[in-house]
């Protein structure tokens, strides 16, 4: 699922379902940003942010060329090339807290610059990769993507139920998975719409 983030949530932009034996490969993932990436204007600015099931050198080569933005995680047993050696992402994460610039990912001829975070009472540290320099304050940029998650509680056991449907035919969940969307942007655009009368009375009163 691709989603726009708003304020504290996100909200579904496109999708696909499909019955695997393991993960959705990049040739799904592919299918879906070049679908969404022809209804943008070509003016605006988009900041990819992916989860570490995501964090392949395709993923990221396919940013680059689209000129996305990105905060991509990775995993830390990802073997880099750098400066004439190998090493892994968690060894980044060991010995260069700040970060490396221009590392190949796993000898795809895919390079990025990678940014490194733990912070106090995180059990492992996130390795960003970016097309920013590395730093704190650019690593933070992947804190934009936990919208989704709050969105894929709304879905779940927070709200609408979508394990408890049972339903697997992808086309069945397709349909239900956008119908929920329709009801979250309804539920969503009521609450912006009573904030922004809320605003407006108070300007009103002179509060």
């Amino acid at each position: 699922m691709l989603s726009a983030r708003l304020r504290k949530r996100a909200v579904p932009v496109a999708w696909r379902v499909r019955s695997t034996q393991g993960n959705i490969g990049f040739s799904i993932q592919k299918e879906l940003l070049d679908s969404v990436r022809t209804w943008l204007p070509k003016d605006v600015s988009i900041m990819l942010a992916a989860d570490r099931f995501y964090g392949t050198a395709q993923l990221i080569g396919w940013c680059q060329k689209a000129g996305w933005s990105y905060r991509i995680r990775l995993k830390g047993n990802l073997t880099l090339a750098h400066e004439g050696g190998e090493l892994t992402t968690g060894e980044v994460a060991q010995r260069l807290p700040h970060g490396v610039m221009g590392a190949e990912l796993y000898g795809s001829g895919v390079s990025t610059n990678i940014g490194i975070l733990h912070e106090k009472g995180h059990k492992e540290p996130w390795i960003i990769a970016m097309d920013a320099n590395p730093g704190k304050y650019t690593v933070l940029d992947y804190g934009m993507r936990w919208g989704i998650e709050n969105m894929f509680s709304d879905f779940k056991s927070r709200g609408f139920g979508l394990m408890q449907s049972h339903i697997q035919k992808p086309d069945r969940l397709e349909r239900l998975i956008l119908i929920m969307s329709i009801a979250l942007y309804w539920a969503i655009s009521c609450g912006m719409f009573a904030e922004r009368q809320a605003v407006a009375d108070g300007v009103k009163k002179g509060l």
